[in-house]
């Protein structure tokens, strides 16, 4: 049986790897992508049953029903996944793109192209969905891809980059180009974040400790996703009508995930009116509140707000609720304890809108609509990689763009800088 690589091994594959995606034209990306979107439907039963195990070992662990909802796959979902895929092979391929170009004085043509980031190291938490769509959107922007995914969910992710392997094999892609980081301990994640140079950025998805463990001890550039305590205030000059639909959509269409509010700040001149439908609305969807004395004032059943609430990313059920008495209140509350993430704001007045976008400083600010819009698909970037909190490089919703960087290319004519160009013979 052959020895498995090592995580140093692996990594010069991908590097190998990349070398060769990059010099792949957009078209035959975009093959590949469609090899692999046709081979996960073929392979669909072997995905789900290793998923079996993941979620029945999982469940007989104890684990949490978040982590359970994130973990499963379902047919319908891995036959979204199929149509993701397929749909990012007929994306505009980003690769050799002018993002700018101008032409000296002297005439010198200068341009600024898009190209790969080169290798991608990801690590990210128990969604195998995560697995697909990275692999995905580094073949597509002729990025190689490094995976590392958690144990909850070892078995589905095996088997769905085996299956991404298996298709490429016959197309202009190699296989390295995708590849699980070997081993299962903490030691092979920390080789990992010590291979600068082999491994050009690492991007972790998951929670605050994932997040800051990787930005802290990681050797290799990394972007920064959100860990997504994300507000929603509703304004004294707010629809109230508007403000409950958003606050419904925004806690409990999805609470697993990190563009779900998490809190909710209610100016104080329309909390009588708003706050005894929305509590009983939240309670009839499973919410429990937990709620500031302004707001305990209103229905016997709010839990008592500690400190720990309002900075806490649920990623369940639960809702922190205050009553301020100003939008600036709601802005301080929101610095002090945001993730700078997703805010949102409900409000009649664009001059409160105006304010609050302008105050904020976050990657997603949405003005009467849900916090659940703070996704690459939803606003037009197609399957993202993840939701980047930081300033540098990429920020907000990561699509096809932000895993490129870019170069320039200077076309001159004999040009030096001593002087004129040279004579033409």
């Amino acid at each position: 049986m052959p020895t498995a690589p090592t995580v140093r091994q692996a990594a010069l594959a991908a590097r190998a790897a990349a070398v060769r995606l990059a010099a792949a034209s957009g078209a035959e990306r975009g093959a590949a992508l469609r090899a692999v979107s046709r081979r996960l439907t073929a392979s669909s039963r072997r995905i789900l049953a290793a998923n079996g195990q993941d979620v029945h070992a999982a469940r007989t662990a104890g684990r949490s029903t978040t982590v359970l909802d994130r973990l499963t796959l379902t047919q319908e979902q891995l036959d979204a996944l199929a149509r993701t895929v397929r749909a990012l092979a007929d994306e505009a391929d980003p690769v050799g793109e002018v993002a700018s170009g101008s032409v000296m004085p002297n005439g010198l043509e200068v341009r600024r192209v898009r190209v790969p980031l080169g290798v991608v190291g990801m690590i990210y938490e128990g969604r195998p969905n995560v697995t697909v769509d990275a692999a995905a959107l580094c073949l597509r922007s002729g990025n190689a891809a490094l995976l590392r995914g958690s144990s909850t969910a070892r078995h589905t992710n095996a088997a769905l980059v085996q299956v991404i392997r298996e298709a490429l094999v016959d197309t202009a892609v190699p296989a390295d180009a995708v590849q699980l980081v070997p081993g299962t301990t903490h030691a092979a994640v920390r080789e990992l974040m010590s291979l600068r140079g082999l491994v050009d950025v690492l991007v972790p998805r998951g929670g605050h400790d994932l997040i800051q463990a990787t930005v802290r001890d990681s050797a290799v550039p990394v972007i920064e996703t959100g860990v997504g305590n994300c507000h929603v205030y509703v304004d004294r000059h707010a629809d109230l009508d508007k403000a409950l639909a958003i606050v419904l959509d925004a806690k409990a269409q999805r609470p697993s995930v990190c563009n779900a509010a998490e809190s909710l700040l209610v100016h104080e001149a329309v909390a009588p009116a708003f706050l005894p439908r929305a509590i009983a609305a939240l309670t009839a969807h499973g919410v429990t509140v937990h709620g500031d004395e302004a707001v305990r004032s209103f229905h016997p059943d709010v839990v008592r707000a500690t400190d720990d609430d309002w900075g806490c990313e649920y990623l369940s059920l639960d809702l922190a609720v205050a009553v301020v008495g100003s939008l600036d209140a709601a802005v301080a509350h929101i610095r002090a304890y945001g993730t700078g993430h997703t805010e949102a704001i409900v409000t009649d007045s664009q001059s409160a809108a105006r304010r609050f976008v302008a105050a904020l400083d976050t990657a997603v600010v949405a003005v009467n609509a849900s916090t659940r819009f703070a996704d690459g698909g939803e606003i037009g970037l197609g399957t993202e990689l993840g939701i980047s909190t930081q300033k540098l490089h990429a920020r907000g919703p990561m699509g096809l763009g932000a895993l490129t960087t870019t170069k320039y290319v200077l076309v001159g004519d004999g040009h030096i800088r001593g002087g004129a160009a040279a004579p033409s013979s």
